[in-house]
């Protein structure tokens, strides 16, 4: 069966047209990923603070202190005031919980534990004091 001039013109056409799109599809790919290598760092040519900050750390089994001021639960993530607010009486730490994580006002924290407004503006300033002479103990 011989194939007639008409259909080779056409079988040629075809086989220019498939060599043309695969001769430009690598020439598109090539300058692509020329491209890509322009932008792109390799991980090992990056250095430890540059690696560092693309870093993350999952947060879920760190130590926490938990504290029930309440019936609500307060969780503390820093060790040192965590170990600092756990050292003090169960009182005075909720007043400073209460305060400072729940943001309650020294009459809403009176009314939740039944004392004097005054009573728990002076104990959170003395507590304030005792934290922050622990926590520089801590430092040194």
């Amino acid at each position: 069966m011989k194939t007639e001039p008409k259909d080779q013109h056409k079988a040629k056409a075809f086989d220019s047209y498939i060599k043309k799109i695969l001769k430009y599809g690598a020439r598109d790919y090539y300058n692509h990923m020329k491209k890509r290598g322009e932008r792109e760092v390799s991980l090992s040519g990056l250095t430890g603070a540059e690696l560092s900050a693309l870093a993350v750390t999952d947060k879920y089994f760190a130590d926490e202190y938990a504290f029930d001021v309440l019936s609500m639960q307060i969780r503390v993530s820093d060790y040192e005031l965590g170990e600092a607010l756990s050292a003090l009486p169960e009182e005075r730490r909720d007043i400073v919980l209460l305060s400072y994580f729940l943001d309650m006002t020294d009459r809403e924290i009176a009314e939740h534990l039944k004392m004097a407004r005054s009573t728990v503006a002076y104990r959170r300033a003395s507590v304030l004091k005792e934290l922050k002479k622990a926590l520089e103990e801590n430092d040194e």
